[in-house]
């Protein structure tokens, strides 16, 4: 699928906005090992294996592109495992999307500091980015 530029632009606003949603705290990413749910609102079965606190406005688009503005590390770890995939939670714990994570030049959509996760150790996300389709 290919989309002009401006319903690239106007698809990731949304999905930032929604993020950024609630008043309650930051939005949160959550990282988990195993396979991603096939579907969102699932119970999720897998190990959260660390969490991250986005800024309150979460990302910037640029012509269909969402970059993640800083993104707080976990200074300790929940548990050690390979990362897999991550799910997004708006201001108020709900969620907004999943996406792919992995360490350095895996290709994933969230690339952190290491490719395994150790438990009460570190985790960094050092670059996230999402791009909507045809860009």
């Amino acid at each position: 699928m290919k989309l002009t530029t401006a319903i690239r632009s106007e698809i990731a606003q949304l999905i930032i906005s929604k993020i950024a949603n609630g008043s309650i705290s930051s939005p949160i990413i959550e990282v988990y090992d195993g396979a991603e749910p096939a579907s969102m609102g699932q119970s999720i079965t897998d190990t959260l294996l660390a969490e991250l606190a986005l800024t309150n406005t979460a990302a910037n688009e640029t012509d269909g592109e969402i970059t993640f503005e800083p993104i707080s590390n976990d200074n300790s770890a929940n548990a050690g495992g390979n990362q897999k995939w991550a799910r997004i939670l708006d201001r108020d714990g709900a969620e907004v999307l999943y996406l792919t994570a992995g360490g350095p030049g895996d290709g994933a959509e969230l690339t952190l500091n290491t490719a395994t996760i150790t438990e009460n150790g570190p985790v960094a996300i050092t670059s996230g980015t999402i791009t909507i389709g045809g860009a």
